[in-house]
Parts: C-alpha cells; structure tokens; sequence
C-alpha cells in the first residue's frame, strides 16, 4: 500500500482523543501530520514518536490556523490525502479548509447541516422527517412569542452546541426569560428555542461509505443527558443492549438512515440522539457528523470485540469499514460527586466489586484530590460487559447504587 499523508486536527489532548489519535497514527501507510494548541509532549511518548509532523497553534477550532497547519504540512510531505478529526466543534472548520484546499471529505455546507441545530431541523422538517418544532431567536420577544405558540416545557440552546453545554429545560416564562437572557441573544447570535421532547432517549450511530448507511448501533440513556445536567449529583448509565436487530429499533433505523441522506452524509460515522414516543415512533432529538461521546465507542469495541476507534480512522481515510457481528450487551456507569469541590473519598467500590467485578472490562475509578468535573461524564465511569442485556442492566443499576463520590 503506498503510504498516504493524513492531517489531524485536534485542539486539545482529551484522553479520548488521544485515542482516536493513537488509532490514526498507527495505521499502516499512513504517515500523520498533527496541529494542535496544547504542546506535543503532552502527548504519549509512543503516540509523539509516530508522528510525521506536528504544529502548534494558538486556536486549534480556528479555520485559518488550520489551513495554515495543513499548507505547512503539504509543503514537506506533499498533499494531504484527507483531513480530520474527532471533536464537533471541528467539523466546520475542518470543511472549510477542505474546500479552500482542495481536499476531499466533508464540504463546510454539509457539515453546517449537522452542525448548526436550527439549520438541521429545517433540512429535516423540509424531509418529512419527525423533530422537535425550532425557532430561531434574536430577542426574549421572539422566544416568548414562540412559547405561546408551542406551549411549555421548552429547551433553550445555543444553535451549534455540544454535550449539553448551556443548555436548559424551561417550564414557565420566568424560566424562560432566565435562559434565554444568559445567551444575551442579537440578530447575529441568536438562541435556539425548541420544543421539549419526551419518551426515552437513546443515541443511533450509523457508519456510511459514499452516502450508504454500511453499520449502525444503538443505546438507552438511563436518564436522559438534560436530566443529568440539570442535577449534578445523579449518576447515570449508558446501556447497549445485545439485541439491536430486533423489530422494536425498525423505526428509529428508517428515521436515522433518512436523516443522514437528507443532511448530506458522505463517509463517516454519525450520532443521532432521538425519543422513542409512547406509540413507539422515533423522533429526532440532534445528530453529529463526529464519533460519540459518553464512551459509547468503547461500548461498541467491547460489544463487537473489535476496536471502533482503529476501525473508524480507517473509515475517515481509506472509505472501508468491515462491520462487526455483536457478541455482547455493553454498558457504562458514571460516577459523580455528591458535593461541590475536590473527591474527599469513593465509597462502596468493595462490596461492587463482589458483586459484579467479574463483568467490568475497563474502569476509572475517581481519586481522592481529583477536582470535579464540570463534564456530565462525571469523575469516573466503569464498563461491564455480557451476552445477556439484562445482567449488564442489572450490573448498572448497582454500580450506581453502591458507588458513592464524596466531594467537598
């Protein structure tokens, strides 16, 4: 195979990212140039070594910095064959450089589609495809207007977040007033107003080749994601359940394929969050054009016994993917502190492990001293693993009732 030169862009050196990195970077054939604006010995000494190239630079999320990262690269190991990276605040950024340069993968105007909510949920509603009524708003005038239309509760977000961030549920004008005023919206950064969804919460990921769903998998929020932000105390899980061909995910397949061809999906790997209403319908919470978070890519690798992060670099850079045959249900649990401040003391992780130890397959426990994290991830998760979806539940609900984090 002649070896290709691959840029990836990543702003910050996040222990998943370094992941991703690590899986790219360890491809055969593929020589890897880095741009990044965290220094490149924070990196693995077995991850920097491998590296063809590395440039800093002061924004990592800025396009023009990146463009000039990858002209900088192309200059000494000529022309990059593709240009990536994992985070979402990236993907528009990254498309703009890959139109300015020439480089194929995802345009800028497609990645706006899964980037931008407002925009998303228009491109949908115009497919005929269900999701929660939106509005655009410039003021408080526009948003109360639009809550009289649409009736209480509300969510109130910025158009191009991520991961929950400043994002808030409203059940009253009052509420509403307090969120949307502290986006300060203007005609030039306007808010995101949207009616609030219910029914159980899950995630979809789908791998495409050319615009061909190839794979796909699912999970259950065990609560949903704004429920977790909004009470910081609660430790939540994230189940994949073994049996993801059955009848019951027949809705939320055709609604998810249809989303990814109505946004412009090429090759890549998505992340869909939808509800599954009381008739059983599934309806469009958000999608990204980005791997997942909340470890669902390590559930995934464990589920499949195949590694997702290896698996989905070689997607992004060569358009191949081999998918897998599920083995496993799979689940992650989240620890977070019960307090403000630093981890004082982790209790209950003994009697957990006589209960259930035999099934974890990777953990990380919260240490003493650790500051708490403003992530909805929380201080610490663990994995567990079985051919049985409903032992992996069961191990969840007792991680979570057992392990207790005490912060102050």
């Amino acid at each position: 195979m002649k070896p290709v030169h691959v840029v990836f862009a990543a702003p910050f050196f996040l222990d998943t990212t370094v992941r991703f990195i690590r899986s790219a970077v360890e491809l055969p054939g593929v020589r890897l140039s880095l741009v990044s604006q965290d220094p490149v010995e924070r990196l693995p000494a077995d991850v920097r070594h491998r590296l063809a190239q590395f440039y800093r630079v002061q924004d990592g999320l800025d396009p023009q910095q990146l463009a000039d990262a990858t002209r900088f690269f192309g200059s000494r190991l000529g022309a990059p064959h593709r240009l990536i990276g994992a985070l979402e605040q990236l993907q528009v950024p990254l498309g703009e450089v890959r139109d300015a340069l020439g480089i194929e993968g995802m345009s800028a105007a497609v990645a706006r589609n899964f980037r931008d909510k407002a925009t998303m949920k228009t491109v949908l509603s115009a497919a005929g495809i269900p999701c929660a009524r939106h509005r655009l708003c410039s003021s408080l005038t526009e948003a109360v207007a639009f809550a009289r239309e649409v009736g209480y509760p509300l969510v109130v977000k910025p158009p191009a977040g991520a991961g929950t961030v400043a994002t808030y549920q409203v059940g009253h004008q009052a509420d509403l007033e307090g969120a949307v005023n502290s986006h300060h919206p203007s005609a030039e950064r306007p808010v995101l107003v949207e009616e609030f969804m219910t029914g159980d919460e899950h995630s979809f990921e789908v791998v495409s080749i050319h615009g061909k769903p190839v794979w796909y998998s699912l999970t259950q929020y065990q609560p949903a994601p704004l429920d977790v932000m909004r009470n910081p105390w609660i430790q939540w899980c994230v189940l994949l359940p073994r049996e993801t061909d059955h009848p019951q995910w027949d809705a939320v397949k055709k609604v998810g394929f249809a989303t990814n061809t109505a946004l412009g999906m090429g090759t890549g790997l998505t992340h869909m969050e939808w509800f599954r209403r009381k008739d059983g319908s599934a309806v469009v919470s958000e999608i990204g054009a980005r791997p997942p978070g909340a470890q669902i890519v390590s559930l995934n690798s464990y589920a499949n016994d195949f590694d997702l992060y290896r698996a989905w670099a070689k997607l992004v850079i060569h358009d191949e993917f081999d998918p897998p045959t599920q083995k496993y249900a799979a689940g992650a649990a989240f620890f977070r502190g019960q307090g403000n401040g630093q981890v004082v003391r982790v209790e209950g992780v003994d009697e957990a492990q006589k209960e259930i130890g035999h099934l974890v397959v990777e953990a990380r426990l919260p240490r003493p001293g650790q500051r708490r994290s403003s992530s909805y991830e929380g201080e610490g998760y663990a994995i567990v693993r079985h051919p049985d979806t409903a032992v992996v539940q069961d191990a969840l609900h007792r991680m979570v009732r057992r392990i207790r984090v005490i912060t102050a």
